[in-house]
């Protein structure tokens, strides 16, 4: 189309994607490259399989993450994924396996007039086998040579130029452990997931660069953004060391490989600072997740499962490494012989380890030195992983014995920049870590301003829109004209760039470390509601610590978080809730179900991100429930409620001041209770609930301010049915829908509940109250909808329930909610059906389908139906040809073979918890997304494509791009604008 692409070269581009081009260009200089096949088809791969030998490695061509790629042992194996891998690509490359080879990365820039350096390079702590974004990677490289480190950068510099990147660009090698030989493995002539890493770990803004270089300046215009005394043509130094850990969510999936390889499976990570290996990479595991202590025994491993682990690396490995240090079960050769990772890297672990052993013949903390107590800080341990391991008192008590001894004996963190100059220049940055190596502060203490706590790790339940949270509060603290400090260590997020905030620690979210800095700086309080579950968590804590919270108050949090507390309170203030008991005992819990009748849900207390949730229907799933959610105690209640089915669940987002609403939204999900609320599809302004259902969902959410003195957000969950409405959750804290409430509504909600926590005015936002949510927007409608990792989760069942599984999330408008929502659902890259659709309903639930189904039928689609559908769909009139089902492989027409051979567009398999075909149903819908087939696994979702599909082909929906402003002058309300500008 004639449009000019400005940098690299859309030819570069693929050149460096395309795989067989790719090998080509990087033979025309005699650089060296995996021996490989570019293949289209199976029998050409299998073909290319017999030269190569086995076990080999597959990769797709144009993918992102490492989809459909995977180490293939034999012949059945590479048939079973390269024809996955081709169903959503156009080509594979079958190369040679280099398993166990190290893996480094050097980040690259470029500009027109051929100035190149290496930004950054980064090795991996796993060798090579496990995808780049599944590694613990460590920045700069720590086991290369001068020599080998020296010929890959010549390599990249050369290799670079050959490909005519321009901008900014990152190449993969395998370096051979004990040789100099080498391979490239890739180049992403584009930014990549680890640029951010870069760019954050060296504090050279990569993607800024970048843009001005593909604008034709050259590198030596380009002025260092920290130091803003020299140019980007330097290459940074460092005098610290950066991990990155990621960080998995595997438990929330059935049936999923545990196994981490080729396949990228991370749905975030955290970056870590500190001056030595073991310091940095303490820090990163703790931050990983708030239940880790650092790199010690985490779970009780036999011998033969710690080989096992290290065999066959899952999330959990690095445990079973610390595990088999710690009790001696293994040699740091044994266990470099099995794992290939580095002797280096293992010796810093067991060092980790031998330093924590001096602590073995110690009772007290009085009875740790002085430089006992610094070793022990420099090598990362925590005072909490201290005063376990001295086996003080339980919690905060036993932390704060550790924090005052060592503070009496002058053992305190010192603050440092990152300046990417290793301290050669003076630089004036507000990039700052803290470490127990060193003799000083690189900055003086500041005196006030207000810190907030980020988000940490993204994770399934809570991603970027805590950032998003945070941003807006740093940003509303600024035109306050307030002093702010970010507290955060995800590399990806836009709160830890620098320029932000005045102050950006990049560091733990922990009690200790935010005293840390709460101290040093004399800050006048801190934000805990914008960040998501961990900070909210430290409420109590740092409350305790007489660290002042803005706000809600600290008692009223736990108030909300404590199941108990909360339940007691909607009774004492008349708002109606689900029936519920705390059980201690199993026969309570039984009796408490028949009482109240089943579905009931149990919810545990003290479980972290809900793994425990579930709906049980009998009395058995109740049992089995109860033992998944572990030993049922007097310390670890559980609570019980009954489950409404069939009810509607609404939200109400909202900002409070001193207990009163001052901007409220309301909305509702399209499925129907039980779908997480993070996985359901939002409609903002609500389309079905009735003015009385509304008028008690205000009643309630007042209520509810008042008795918990809300200050800032709020997050309040109801179920209605018939005329009840339920509160089922209250969050005091942003919850994962305010971006899209603010963004739809075109107020910043985080702005506000920031102003109402300073104690400012908020009148003038043009906040929608309590009385007027209905009202917002006019004359277009907002739907959120879920986008899900199913395809690159092997084996995981793409069903959704009480459990949250959805990894990101899309918002569109549209003149009313079918057309939202249809825009909304291709924009998750589901596409539109065109022929054929396959139906397969759990029987109960036949009746209220066939409308949907006859609809479709209307429409012209093709449907297709397992056994007891077809019958119920013949029984009524709607037309449909039987397949066979999935456990009856020698039956034809069968379900599989039709989806596999292409001949199904669409999926619709509707389970209850009345299914009796489970391993069906499991087949169709996990065949459906490894073939790309798009999939539907829920009945009022399955009701509003039918709709939104036939309003489509009536005229009623247009999915053209239309401006709001057309739309507006199109109706001409009231308040036309004259000019679009003025409308924005």
């Amino acid at each position: 189309y004639d449009v000019d692409v400005l940098g690299t070269s859309i030819e570069s581009v693929i050149n460096t994607e395309d795989r067989q081009l790719f090998s080509d260009r990087i033979n025309e200089i005699d650089e060296k490259i995996a021996q490989s096949f570019a293949v289209d088809n199976i029998e050409d791969a299998v073909d290319a399989a017999n030269t190569i030998g086995y076990p080999l490695m597959i990769r797709s061509a144009f993918a992102l993450g490492g989809l459909g790629s995977g180490i293939c042992d034999d012949e059945p194996m590479l048939r079973d994924m390269a024809a996955k891998a081709l169903s959503v690509s156009p080509g594979i490359l079958v190369e040679k396996s280099m398993l166990g080879w190290k893996e480094v990365e050097y980040e690259v820039v470029r500009d027109a007039n051929d100035n190149c350096i290496t930004v950054c390079n980064m090795e991996n702590f796993d060798p090579l086998g496990v995808h780049t974004g599944d590694s613990i990677v460590m920045a700069p490289s720590q086991t290369l040579s001068n020599d080998e480190y020296h010929m890959l950068r010549d390599t990249a510099l050369k290799t670079v130029r050959h490909m005519g990147i321009i901008g900014e660009c990152n190449i993969q090698y395998a370096l051979h452990p004990t040789s100099m030989e080498y391979c490239i493995i890739e180049i992403n002539a584009r930014l990549s997931r680890s640029s951010a890493l870069a760019s954050k770990a060296t504090g050279y803004p990569l993607a800024f660069v970048a843009a001005k270089l593909c604008l034709g300046i050259p590198l030596t215009e380009v002025e260092n953004s920290i130091t803003k005394k020299t140019q980007a043509c330097f290459e940074p130094s460092l005098d610290y060391v950066v991990t990155k850990v990621p960080r998995w969510d595997l438990g929330k999936f059935e049936n999923v490989s545990k196994e981490i390889g080729s396949a990228m499976k991370s749905v975030g990570e955290v970056m870590s600072i500190g001056r030595t290996l073991e310091e940095s990479f303490q820090k990163a595991l703790r931050m990983v997740d708030p239940s880790i202590p650092g790199f010690q025994k985490h779970y009780e491993y036999t011998k033969d499962e710690i080989l096992t682990e290290l065999k066959r690396p899952t999330d959990k490995r690095v445990f079973a490494i610390a595990q088999a240090l710690r009790e001696k079960i293994l040699t740091v050769d044994e266990i470099h012989d099995i794992t290939k990772i580095d002797h280096w890297f293992l010796h810093k672990c067991k060092n980790i380890i031998d330093v924590g052993r001096t602590m073995d013949s110690k009772s007290s903390v009085d009875d740790l030195s002085k430089d006992e107590m610094l070793t022990l800080k420099k090598v990362g341990y925590s005072d909490k992983q201290i005063s376990a391991a001295l086996g003080l008192a339980k919690g905060d008590a036993g932390e704060d014995l550790v924090r005052a001894r060592r503070i009496s004996q002058g053992v305190t963190p010192h603050t440092k920049q990152i300046d990417t100059l290793a301290a050669e220049y003076p630089a004036d940055t507000n990039y700052l870590y803290m470490t127990y190596h060193g003799m000083e502060d690189d900055v003086p203490t500041e005196q006030g301003g207000v810190v907030v706590l980020g988000s940490g790790a993204y994770r399934i339940g809570s991603s970027i829109e805590f950032d998003w949270c945070g941003v807006s509060a740093i940003r509303a603290l600024k035109d306050m004209g307030r002093r702010s400090t970010m507290i955060n260590y995800n590399p990806e997020t836009v709160s830890t760039d620098y320029d932000e905030c005045d102050s950006l620690y990049f560091e733990e979210l922990s009690r200790e470390r935010v005293l840390d800095i709460y101290n040093r700086d004399k800050s006048e309080g801190v934000i805990i509601s914008v960040g998501g579950q961990i900070p909210n968590g430290l409420a109590l804590p740092l409350d305790a610590a007489g660290v002042k919270i803005l706000g809600t108050s600290a008692d009223m949090i736990d108030n909300a978080e404590d199941r108990n507390r909360f339940s007691a309170a909607l009774d004492e203030i008349g708002v109606q809730q689900p029936e519920w008991a705390n059980m201690t005992g199993i026969d309570e819990a039984l009796k408490f179900a028949d009482d109240a009748g089943y579905p009931v849900l149990v919810r545990p207390s003290y479980v972290l991100s809900g793994a425990a949730m579930n709906v049980a229907h009998t009395p058995d799933q109740l049992r089995t429930f109860l033992a998944l959610a572990g030993e049922v105690s007097s310390d670890h209640p559980i609570v019980i409620s009954k489950f409404i089915e069939g009810a509607r669940e609404i939200e109400l987002d909202g900002v409070c001041k001193d207990g009163k609403f001052v901007g409220a939204a309301i909305h509702e999900h399209i499925e129907n209770a039980g779908v997480h609320s993070g996985d359901a599809t939002l409609v903002l302004p609500p389309q079905t609930i009735s003015n009385y259902t509304l008028a008690r969902v205000r009643d309630a959410g007042r209520k509810i301010a008042e008795r918990l003195n809300i200050t800032g957000p709020v997050n309040i969950q109801f179920v209605a049915k018939g005329t009840d409405v339920m509160c089922i959750e209250t969050n005091l804290r942003a919850s994962r829908s305010f971006p899209f409430v603010s963004k739809t509504m075109g107020v910043d909600f985080i702005g506000a509940a920031t102003k109402a926590m300073m104690g400012v005015e908020t009148d003038s936002m043009n906040l929608p109250s309590l009385d007027d949510t209905f009202n917002r927007p006019k004359n277009f409608v907002g739907v959120k909808a879920p986008m899900f990792s199913f395809t690159r989760l092997r084996g995981a069942d793409p069903v959704l329930g009480v459990e949250m599984s959805s990894t990101g999330e899309v918002a569109c408008f549209g003149r009313n909610a079918e057309e939202a929502f249809l825009k909304a659902l291709l924009s998750t890259g589901f596409p539109m059906p065109k022929n054929s659709i396959l139906l397969s309903v759990e029987k109960s639930l036949t009746d209220d389908f066939v409308h949907s189904a006859f609809k479709l039928h209307e429409l012209g689609y093709k449907l297709y139906a397992t056994e007891q559908t077809h019958e119920a769909m013949e029984a009524k009139g709607v037309p449909c040809t039987f397949l066979h089902y999935p456990t009856e492989p020698e039956k034809e027409p069968n379900v599989l073979s039709m989806i596999k051979g292409g001949k199904i567009d669409m999926t619709i398999n509707v389970p209850s918890h009345k299914s009796t075909r489970v391993d069906d149903n499991y087949l169709m819908r996990r065949t459906s997304v490894d073939f790309g087939v798009p999939l539907l696994t829920n009945a009022q979702l399955v009701k509003m494509f039918a709709d939104a599909a036939h309003l489509r082909k009536k005229g009623e929906i247009d999915l053209d791009a239309k401006s709001l402003f057309q739309i507006y002058q199109e109706e001409k309300p009231q308040e036309a604008w004259t000019e679009e500008k003025e409308f924005h």
